[in-house]
């Protein structure tokens, strides 16, 4: 199937990326080529897209916030849990896995797509069921981060049984007071990160493959954070510990 990607930064870095299949670059008509939008239109030239020029309001049709650029393309080219192992190995580094169990809101998925993105996830796994895919609503979210990334569906328990037999500890986000905190868990080793919904947080069946449950301290009067703002903290907290291991063995 074809879809369209729009907004500026999002068609950038899907055409940065070049794992998608491209067939067409529109721009609304009136709008100026500099900055992001040239540097679009140099890769959509370089690669052989066509490029249309239409009426603005044929481009704002095609998705949010546009910006005067859409591109079509293929289906986003999901990946496999062997290729996300096979990333960490080949960049020489203890595999950091984030799990994503229930989101189902695009901006949800999106943001923490960004930020797994931004730390060095070496790759995301989604459940077959009950979750939000990449959609072009969450290659929008994720300002195109996801174009970089190793995602793949699957059975989330699975694929966490899995990981544990390949050597990494499984570590899930929880409110529950017996949880730990992060100084508390092996951040910087070999780990898998699961983040379940706001609504449901983990399923029972993904919660027993957890080593371990990680809970972020609270001084505030709020007792929960939304599952994005929850995941993106818990990953910076796991870089942080893989930056301090790296310069205390050095």
């Amino acid at each position: 199937m074809r879809e369209w990607i729009t907004g500026r930064n999002p068609v950038y870095e899907v055409l940065r990326a070049q794992r998608r299949q491209v067939y067409r670059l529109r721009l609304a008509q009136g709008a100026e080529i500099k900055g992001r939008l040239a540097e679009i239109l140099r890769l959509a030239q370089a690669q052989g897209v066509p490029v249309e020029t239409t009426p603005r309001a044929q481009v704002d049709s095609l998705g949010e916030n546009p910006q005067g650029v859409a591109l079509q393309v293929a289906d986003y080219p999901y990946s496999d849990v062997s290729a996300i192992l096979d990333h960490a190995r080949a960049r020489g580094e203890p595999p950091l896995i984030l799990g994503l169990d229930l989101i189902q809101n695009p901006q949800n998925l999106g943001s923490l797509l960004r930020t797994a993105e931004a730390v060095g996830v070496h790759g995301v796994i989604l459940p077959l069921a009950r979750s939000v895919g990449v959609t072009p609503a969450v290659v929008h979210a994720s300002a195109g981060a996801s174009e970089h990334l190793y995602i793949a569906r699957a059975n989330l328990a699975q694929t966490l049984e899995r990981l544990k037999a390949a050597g990494l500890w499984v570590v899930g986000l929880d409110l529950n007071p017996g949880a730990l905190p992060p100084q508390a868990l092996p951040l910087d080793a070999p780990l898998a990160l699961v983040v379940g919904s706001e609504g449901e947080g983990m399923r029972p069946l993904v919660r027993r493959q957890c080593d371990y449950l990680l809970r972020l301290p609270m001084r505030g009067r709020v007792d929960s954070l939304n599952a994005a703002v929850a995941g993106s903290i818990a990953l910076y907290l796991c870089l942080l510990a893989r930056q301090n291991r790296a310069t205390t063995s050095s």
